[in-house]
């Protein structure tokens, strides 16, 4: 066992870390929660105070707090943020060093994935970035001669006893580890730093004290959790969300990412499952359904549930939970899970349940210590059972036949077995969990069954089917949907998710790649990117259906399912020709035009093709007007899991956001400050979004002026 150092001083942690690099440091860090941030903020101000050491951070989505870029985003932000993530939440000082251009020499940031956007026209980043997928990275990590990991852990303690969890973040360490061990390449200097408030998960995500090497516990490494605000749904993303719903079948597996798009279609399955009437109703106004409803998916409510295997857990995931819609439990047994596939058994067993057990081979013959360790794992048999010469010793003092050929002894065990629920399985699993702080409330709060259902593992078992149990995963991730979000598509079936074409990332591929190849390697799987039908508003709308674009994440060999607000297209095995059919026909009707003119151009449309009438409804104004009734019952608030913002504060960032985009532009300017000019005085309605912003009373000419121009955001 190997020994580890306990540590209570995140100076002295720094101190072991840097005589261990001797100079050079080149350490991973975990993407997004599982940073211990009070650690990296110390390595980095010790390696800017001495010119004799370098740093070489390897990690991905370095999460930072939004730095407002004018005062009246400072005036909103201000207390939002601290009300978020509290007075003192130590924000990444290599994330601030890079944003200003002031990363020395000596540091560098090498990352996977970059927080969406925030790093388009960032020089250092952009040259930093590594394009991985999230699979590959420990393999490239452990060619990169890392010399220290650094990851928060959480703890638990119970009956005197500790345990340990990497809890967020599971997904890259162990196979770093490994693959480190495998090549002949040192063990890096494993440091685990115990944040108090991260959720604790057990399973696969819980190792033993001597998984580090320095364990730290410091009451200084206790800070609020980076919770992501709740994002707003437009109406537009809500039918898109609705469309995607459908494709969900019943009994089946989940897998979602993050953000509107994803909001969107959790809203519409609890829909589903709570309101169908009113769901139905929703589609309907929405034209219907796809043929692909009824083929893979489904309308009704979930009574089997549905399994979660998906490498962000999120909010979402929480909602379906509460909701009685995530509830499939997978188990890590091939004949147990195949029984359970085939309707054979239920979770609770019942009469006449160890017949057809044994009749499918999930029994075995003759009961020995490895396979009662089994039933016992299974639930199928109590703990504490025991086999004494030809008989399994039950707790209570009974005893049946180790013999299972003889009826008997199948009754007898089908006796113990009926009404036992089986055990070890689980409901969700992920490799990384962010959300809300809500989302974080939930998790530490889950107990019994609930709590052992989840489970945080290593990205190479949720992102792939390869490490030699693929048939048992590809069983339990039966009826696999995997929807991911694109920004833009081609006519053709290619996808643009991760960077533009002049070769800037925008975020990163993570996982996208896998589980789109995932979905066309399992027989019933089906991939579903959902991406808005256009950008954008009024003059400045683009089309997100483009015919051809300079980057690609996803080929358009594994074209499969793309969702819009407008519909769902099925492009698997199909045609060029049927491909441009199906993308227009949810493409945004004021670019159809357009983009027939370019299909029939190259030759993928007939000369004489003409748009059919139904696309040309297509538009925000037909669609807002179909849902407008569902929306005036409530159906689809801006926020529909509730929001971090008050109701001034959503107000006000509605009117914020207006001002930014019409004072981007020159005539929208021009236009803005005319109209400021004009506006009249404050009405009682308007004094407290003024007085949240501290223009309630204006001091200086700034002031007065800045005050204008909030009135004419509300009053747009």
């Amino acid at each position: 066992m190997r020994h580890v150092e306990r540590l209570a001083a995140v100076a002295e942690t720094v101190s072991r870390i840097l005589a261990h690099g001797a100079g050079h440091l080149r350490l991973a860090a975990p993407l997004g929660l599982g940073k211990p941030n009070v650690l990296l903020n110390a390595l980095y101000r010790a390696v800017l105070a001495d010119t004799s050491q370098t740093l070489h951070i390897f990690t991905a989505l370095s999460l930072a707090r939004p730095v407002a870029k004018s005062d009246l985003e400072r005036r909103f932000l201000g207390p939002f943020l601290e009300r978020q993530f509290g007075a003192d939440y130590p924000d990444l000082d290599y994330v601030a060093a890079r944003r200003d251009g002031t990363l020395p020499p000596r540091v560098r940031i090498s990352e996977f994935y970059l927080q969406s956007g925030a790093l388009l026209d960032n020089a250092s980043a952009q040259r930093e970035y590594a394009s991985l997928n999230y699979t590959h990275v420990a393999r490239d990590l452990a060619n990169a001669g890392i010399n220290v990991v650094v990851q928060l852990v959480a703890r638990r303690v119970e009956a005197g006893r500790e345990r340990l969890s990497m809890a967020s973040n599971p997904d890259v360490t162990q196979d770093l580890l490994e693959e480190m061990a495998a090549s002949g390449r040192p063990r890096p200097l494993v440091v685990g730093v115990v944040h108090p408030r991260l959720p604790f998960i057990a399973n696969e995500a819980e190792v033993n004290a001597d998984f580090f090497d320095l364990l730290l516990d410091d009451p200084a490494c206790d800070h609020a959790l980076f919770a992501l605000p709740r994002e707003p749904v437009s109406l537009a993303e809500f039918a898109l969300g609705l469309h995607a719903s459908t494709l969900v079948r019943d009994g089946g597996t989940l897998q979602i990412g993050i953000g509107a798009l994803s909001d969107a279609l959790v809203h519409a399955l609890l829909l589903r499952q709570r309101d169908n009437g009113a769901y139905r109703e929703a589609l309907s106004a929405l034209g219907g359904t796809h043929a692909l409803s009824d083929t893979v998916g489904g309308l009704a409510p979930f009574a089997r549930g549905l399994y979660g295997a998906s490498e962000m857990v999120m909010d979402g995931f929480m909602h379906l939970a509460r909701a009685g819609v995530l509830k499939r439990r997978v188990f890590d047994d091939f004949a147990i899970e195949q029984a359970l596939a085939e309707g054979l058994i239920d979770e609770t067993l019942k009469t006449g349940d160890v017949e057809r057990l044994y009749a499918s081979g999930a029994l075995p013959s003759l009961i020995s210590g490895p396979e009662l360790a089994r039933l016992m794992r299974c639930g199928l048999l109590p703990q504490g059972s025991r086999i004494d010469a030809d008989q399994v010793l039950l707790p209570d003092g009974s005893s049946i036949s180790c013999d299972l050929r003889e009826m008997s002894a199948r009754a007898a065990l089908g006796r113990v077995m009926t009404g036992r629920r089986l055990c070890d399985g689980r409901y969700l699993r992920g490799a990384f969990y962010l959300g809300s702080t809500e989302f974080y409330r939930w998790l530490g709060g889950l107990e019994g069954d609930a709590f052992d259902g989840v489970s945080m593992t290593r990205v190479s078992d949720i992102n792939q089917l390869y490490g030699g149990r693929e048939t048992l995963d590809a069983l339990q991730r039966r009826d696999g949907r995997f929807f991911n979000t694109c920004m833009m598509a081609t006519a053709l079936g290619a996808a643009v998710s991760d960077a533009l074409e002049d070769g800037r990332v925008v975020s990163g591929v993570g996982g996208q790649y896998n589980f789109v190849a995932m979905a066309h390697a399992l027989r019933d799987g089906r991939s579903v990117l959902l991406l808005r039908a256009s950008r954008g508003a009024a003059q400045g709308a683009r089309s997100s259906i483009r015919w051809s674009y300079g980057h690609t994440t996803i080929p358009r060999h594994l074209r499969d399912v793309f969702v819009t607000e407008y519909g769902v297209a099925d492009l698997r095995g199909k045609s060029d020709q049927d491909c441009v059919l199906a993308m227009l026909a949810v493409s945004d009707a004021r670019f159809v035009d357009g983009l027939v003119t370019q299909a029939k151009a190259a030759g993928k449309l007939a000369a004489d093709f003409v748009v059919p009438p139904a696309w040309r409804r297509n538009t925000p104004e037909a669609l807002a007007a179909a849902l407008a009734p569902l929306r005036a019952r409530g159906l689809f608030d801006a926020f529909p899991f509730g929001s971090d913002f008050t109701p001034v504060e959503r107000q006000l960032g509605s009117a914020l956001q207006w001002l930014k985009q019409r004072g981007a532009r020159g005539p929208g300017r021009l236009g803005l400050l005319l109209r400021a000019l004009c506006t009249a005085a404050a009405r009682p309605d308007e004094l407290a979004a003024l007085e949240r912003l501290g223009l309630a009373s204006p001091r200086s000419l700034a002031e007065r002026w800045q005050r204008r121009l909030v009135l004419t955001g509300l009053r747009r």
